[in-house]
Formats: structure tokens, sequence, C-alpha cells
């Protein structure tokens, strides 16, 4: 929290004061009583004492007095505020490893149910685009609004060969490019990269790609997909089985999501996956803003003082 006037946060120090005044006023008020009379016979002459609830309306008046400081030294609070609009592209490995089954039914599978789950999670005007990549990278369906036809672009994605994650960042700057007139601020952009393994193939390296993506401004949230005991089980021309491991590597996608300013989530299962996906959900649909609340402290010194009347009103039939 900042403050635009911080100096006047010095008159916090007639809290602890003011308390101390009404803490010795009433040791005073106490002694003058016993000089006056006998404390052993007041329990004859009233019910009850008020004890400490006598103290409850000063207190509350003494809060009511710090928020009011506090509330004149203009404090500014970062806080979260919806987006009103942004483009999203969805970058999906569909490379032939994708097809294991260590995140069940199989990693494709899980990383495109999790994905129309992510598309619920994100304000309905952003714009969601989708992009696959195998030996090269192609384009499933351009940035739109019509969540039927993302999600029908999701459902025809099939597993191919190759790894090209450079070339998927790259199609994903050039298909998420907004349409903006001139002088108009674009609407932020960012890209969410799945996928399990390192580079394999592709005519773009990601490191070009990373920086392109960071002079865009682009971050790139990357999902790591899958397990270290991932196995790959084929069936080849005349009956014969082969197995391949096929454990996910993470050093591509992390250094993509480190050189844009974005994040490398893993998810070991399905469950997993879902919950990085209702986060990168949560944090795509929010941005960050620095905003004045002296509002809220004056508000809570009005409920203050309202309650600290009421208490002394109905408890003492007086007004502190």
């Amino acid at each position: 929290m900042t403050f635009t006037w911080p100096i006047a946060l010095v008159g916090l120090l007639l809290v602890p004061v003011s308390f101390g005044a009404y803490r010795w006023a009433e040791r005073r008020r106490t002694e003058a009583q016993a000089r006056f009379g006998n404390p052993d016979l007041l329990p004859n002459v009233v019910d009850r004492a008020p004890g400490r609830v006598r103290s409850l309306p000063i207190v509350l008046l003494l809060l009511a007095l710090a928020a009011m400081v506090v509330g004149v030294a203009r404090p500014h609070a970062t806080v979260s505020v919806p987006r009103e609009e942004a483009t999203i592209v969805l970058a999906l490995d569909v490379s032939r490893s994708m097809k294991a089954k260590d995140v069940e039914p199989t990693r494709l599978d899980a990383a495109r149910t999790a994905a129309k789950s992510f598309l619920a999670d994100v304000p309905e005007k952003f714009r969601v685009g989708v992009v696959s990549f195998a030996t090269r990278a192609a384009v499933g369906v351009a940035p739109t609004e019509d969540r039927m036809l993302v999600e029908a672009a999701l459902d025809s994605l099939l597993p191919g060969e190759g790894t090209a994650i450079g070339d998927a960042v790259a199609l994903s700057l050039q298909v998420g490019q907004p349409q903006v007139e001139t002088g108009e601020p674009p609407p932020p952009r960012a890209i969410v990269l799945i996928s399990d393994g390192a580079r394999d193939g592709g005519r773009v390296e990601p490191a070009e790609a990373a920086r392109k993506a960071k002079e865009l401004g682009v971050p790139v949230y990357s999902v790591l997909v899958g397990t270290q005991d991932g196995v790959l089980e084929e069936t080849l021309t005349g009956g014969l089985r082969r197995i391949t491991r096929v454990p996910p590597n993470p050093q591509t996608l992390e250094q993509i999501s480190s050189a844009t300013g974005g994040e490398l989530f893993a998810a070991g299962d399905r469950e997993e996956l879902s919950l990085v996906y209702a986060d990168l959900g949560s944090r795509l649909g929010t941005r960050d803003e620095t905003r004045e609340i002296t509002d809220v402290f004056a508000a809570a010194a009005v409920a203050l003082l309202l309650i600290a009347g009421t208490i002394s009103a109905l408890l003492f039939r007086r007004v502190p």
C-alpha cells in the first residue's frame, strides 16, 4: 500500500495517546469513587458493573479515528480488476508423444478437455484462437469470440510428428495480431503453449520466437503435460509392438516463458491440468491496477462511529 500524503500518518500517534488519556481518566475516576465511598458496597446498589464493555465504544471511536487518519493520507492499493478485452492463442502440441496415456485418456485428449474448461474461465469478450503444431504449425481457428468455433477447432486436432515449438509461437503471434485504429493502444495478448517436450524440427528457433514475443509484449504461459513414467505404445507392421519412453522435457518451454515474462506450469495428471487452466483463466481474465482506496477507510470510519454510538446509547443511555 502506498500513500499520496504519508506525512498525515503521523496523526496515528493520536490513537495511543488518546487511549492512554482515557485509561488515566478512568483510574482517576475509580480512585475518586473509592475516597468518597466503600467499593465493597457497590454490588448492593448496582446490579452489575459494565466492566470491560465500558471501554468498547471508546475503542471503536479510536479505530474510527485511525481509519480517518489513514484516509486523509490517501492510500493506494493494487487490486485485480476484470479485463474488458484481450486475445489469447492456445497453441497445442499434437506431436506423436502426445498420444501417451500417462495422463488419461491421452495427453492430447486431456489437454483438449482442459482447454475447453479454460474457455469458461475467461471473459466472453476475449478473443481466443487455436494453433496446433507437430512437424509444422497450423492455424486451427483465428482468434474469435465464438466459443463454438474454438471448441470445434480443438475437437479437430489429430496427432502428427515432430514438435515445432518455435514455429508455434511465431504463428501464434501472427494470428493474434489485433486490428486497432491508429493512436489506440492494442488490447493485451497472451499465448498459452501446451506441450510435453523439447523442440523437434521446425524452421523458427524457439529463442528467436521468444525474442519476438518479448518485443511485442506478449507473455507465453507454458503448460508441461505428462509424467516421467510416460511411454508411447505403437503397433508396427507385422503386429510388432514398439514401446518408447516419452518423459516430458521442460527446458525449452521454461526458456520461452522466462524470456517473455510468462510462467511455466507442470501438470502431471488430468486433475492438475484442469487446475492449471483454471489458474490461467483467472490470471488472464484480470489485470492489476493501482487505485485510491480512501473511500474504503472513510466508510469504515463511519461504520465504526455508528456502531460505537449505538452501543453507547443502548448500554449506557448516553452518546460517547
